[in-house]
């Protein structure tokens, strides 16, 4: 059995049309959806963008996190580093197996000096230029930004530096077929038909869009928000009230239509397996590593505070060769660390000791009903979440100095999570807390879930 596993970086799960978003055009992926199984309840488990791969490529959890700064690298955060030595990841144990395995993908972060993330692949792709990636020399704002909300920002604001960057790196585009979401599932069909009959193989696809930068192509963005004469905006401010609301529609605009993007050349991509004749043996997944605040609460992107269900709920549809699931429903709780073990399962090959993820098929046969687990945990950075079927609780997982305060939302009277009811049920938030303390279990005095031998720990930092 062959594995093809798309993810779009940041794609919402509730800007889907099968998930009941009449706004949003994505008929292929709602196609998918119809041919498949779509999963309701699937929430990662460390974020953002680095620590969800760690948790893809191994189906092994990775918070609670160590902290290991990163040297050359701008972000820094726990759970922010190199795979570890010990790691087994997905491509490697395939590899062993018999297995081609490829990986495309433009998410910049993975290729980093000293970033692992393409190990055990027998080929790889690095399609360049996204968001602040070096690809052109900029050592200074040199382009025309009079056309953009970041010329308006101060001198020292980063976001003036990454929109230079970035408008530099894609000055040579005409076509939507240049844009890197379209580049990256364009190659992953190339990759297809050049070496999709060779033996079985997996195909890891990373598409950094809908991740901002959000610049949709105009005809996209302007069918989801016609009319718009105001500037552009590249890299938007964390808060909307830093934005006009005319503004703030066209982001909204520009990000449905990236995810509309990712949609019309997931359908291209599917259509170079039904040509090649590879969709009866090939298991096809699309998923995200998180998705990002669009408004709600006044906050625009995802953040180190912000776990909630916009930010950490995926998508998660998988087609089956076998027509017996197709148009599945799956509820309760399944997690990024759940889909390694469970596509290994499928394939008909053993699971690396090392995963303790679950395989979460029986969930879509009926063997078992309720989702893999009661509680969800979720954590970004210094800040975590623990949802049950009734309530969300996001709060600091260790002692910060001015943090923001802990909340709880009731996800039956408010299943978009707008509303903290803490003062209301403090005794629900002492409950959930003890729960993630369980999680996190003897982490402050030496435990290993989010450990490895390399690289390591600084001496004497404070947890």
């Amino acid at each position: 059995m062959n594995l093809l596993v798309v993810v779009a970086d940041t794609f919402r799960a509730d800007y889907l049309g099968c998930d009941g978003n009449a706004w949003i055009q994505t008929p292929n992926l709602d196609q998918m959806a119809a041919e498949g199984i779509r999963f309701n309840d699937f929430y990662a488990e460390a974020l953002p963008t680095l620590p969800v791969r760690r948790v893809f490529y191994t189906g092994r959890r990775c918070f609670p996190f160590r902290y290991y700064p990163q040297k050359s690298d701008m972000v820094q955060l726990p759970g922010w580093h190199p795979l570890f030595d010990e790691d087994v990841t997905l491509a490697e144990w395939l590899r062993e197996l018999g297995y081609c395995t490829g990986l495309i993908s433009d998410v910049y972060h993975q290729f980093k000096p000293g970033k692992n993330f393409h190990r055990g692949f027998h080929s790889w792709q690095w399609i360049r230029g996204q968001e602040q990636d070096a690809l052109v020399p900029t050592p200074d704002p040199d382009v025309d930004l009079s056309g953009y909300a970041e010329d308006r920002y101060e001198e020292n604001d980063p976001r003036r530096r990454m929109a230079a960057q970035y408008l530099n790196n894609r000055a040579w585009w005409s076509e939507e077929a240049d844009h890197y979401g379209a580049q990256v599932l364009g190659a992953a069909s190339d990759w297809l038909e050049q070496y999709g009959h060779k033996r079985p193989w997996m195909l890891w696809v990373e598409s950094f869009d809908p991740h901002e930068p959000w610049d949709a192509p105009k005809e996209l963005a302007d069918a989801y928000l016609p009319g718009y004469e105001g500037p552009e905006v590249i890299f938007a401010q964390p808060f909307a009230t830093r934005h006009s609301p005319e503004e703030v529609a066209r982001i909204k605009a520009h990000y449905a239509g990236e995810c509309t993007l990712i949609d019309r050349w997931m359908g291209r991509l599917l259509d170079t397996l039904r040509q090649q004749n590879l969709l009866d043996d090939t298991i096809v997944v699309f998923t995200s590593d998180h998705g990002c605040m669009m408004g709600e609460q006044g906050e625009i992107h995802k953040g180190a505070d912000r776990v909630r269900i916009q930010v950490s709920r995926c998508p998660l549809i998988i087609r089956h060769p076998d027509p017996q699931y197709a148009g599945r429903v799956v509820d309760g709780f399944v997690q990024h660390q759940d889909l390694m073990p469970t596509l290994l399962k499928l394939a008909g090959e053993a699971v690396p000791e090392r995963c303790n993820g679950e395989d979460f098929w029986p969930l879509v046969t009926g063997e078992r009903t309720g989702g893999l687990r009661d509680y969800a945990v979720s954590a970004f950075g210094w800040y975590a979440c623990v949802r049950n079927a009734r309530w969300a609780y996001h709060t600091p997982w260790i002692k910060l100095e001015n943090p923001r305060p802990a909340e709880l939302y009731d996800r039956e009277a408010d299943p978009d999570e707008l509303v903290n009811v803490i003062g209301e049920h403090p005794e629900v938030a002492r409950e959930l807390d003890e729960v993630l303390r369980a999680y996190i279990g003897d982490f402050e005095v030496g435990g290993t879930v989010g450990t490895g031998e390399t690289p390591a720990a600084i001496p004497g930092l404070k947890w």
